[in-house]
């Protein structure tokens, strides 16, 4: 099955809070083709103290760029915290293309594709504290999608009547449904915290705002989508994803 997002904008006052739950477990992909073709790309050394592996930027496009911001070959991810695909491109492409990462030559960074009121609450949650934990907290929620996705079920009637509530309130419940505020209290983001970011409406929107622009002028609309050095490559998964980058120059000897 493919979840592709409707055209529509996606601000965060205008997200359906009712939604079928099970559609959000399937994984999506993107349908370019690739022809990138290069010699192999030596190491490139990070700064004196540091490494790449641990270095958090965060783009122009409001995404999290891990490694080497200048690396001559840039990955990025548009994920949704509720997509299935991502969940397992987290726990089996993301520890592979680390190894990638740490080299200087390729950078991976994470975008927003926001597609329902859950992935919304997660998105700002895993902003919430440095910039270095985003993708360490995407990954962990990911793991847990499962579970939050039993908590929604259990607890519906809270999560369907956080749809009448102002903007400023409306997340703190869908992530108090979800079971989020202890699941994040338990890596280290209080809950009160948690609430001050989940009551942010402007960065809420922002976050709605950035992800609808981008997939309207980048014609993304799925989840995942990979981008290689500014190019949609056709890649759903590390097996696809491994090989073009050893094409574009990012081959370990």
């Amino acid at each position: 099955m493919k979840f592709t997002l409707s055209p529509a904008r996606l601000a965060p006052i205008k997200l359906a809070i009712a939604l079928p739950l099970a559609a959000a477990l399937a994984a999506c992909g993107a349908e370019e083709g690739d022809t990138l073709e290069g010699d192999r790309i030596e190491p490139i050394e990070a700064p004196a103290g540091t490494n790449w592996s641990e270095t958090v930027t965060v783009s122009e496009e409001d995404g999290y760029v891990l490694g080497n911001p200048e690396a001559p070959i840039k990955v990025v991810e548009y994920a949704s915290h509720t997509c299935g695909g991502c969940a397992n491109f987290a726990a089996t492409g993301k520890p592979e293309i680390k190894e990638y990462v740490a080299t200087g030559v390729v950078s991976f960074e994470q975008r927003n594709l926001v597609r329902d009121p859950i992935d919304l609450a997660i998105a700002t949650l895993v902003r919430c504290g440095a910039d270095q934990n985003m993708q360490v907290l995407s990954d962990e929620a990911w793991a847990f999608l499962p579970q939050i996705f039993e908590n929604v079920n259990q607890n519906s009637a809270a999560y369907e009547a956080a749809g009448q509530l102002p903007v400023e309130q409306r997340f703190v419940q869908i992530a108090e449904a979800a079971g989020l505020i202890d699941f994040f209290a338990a890596r280290g983001l209080s809950a009160d915290q948690q609430r001050a970011c989940l009551s942010d409406t402007a960065a809420i929107e922002a976050i709605a705002e950035n992800s609808s622009q981008q997939a309207q002028e980048m014609g993304i609309n799925s989840t995942p989508t990979f981008l290689v050095n500014g190019d949609k490559v056709d890649a759903i998964g590390w097996n696809d994803l491994e090989p073009i980058l050893q094409r574009a120059g990012a081959r370990q000897e």
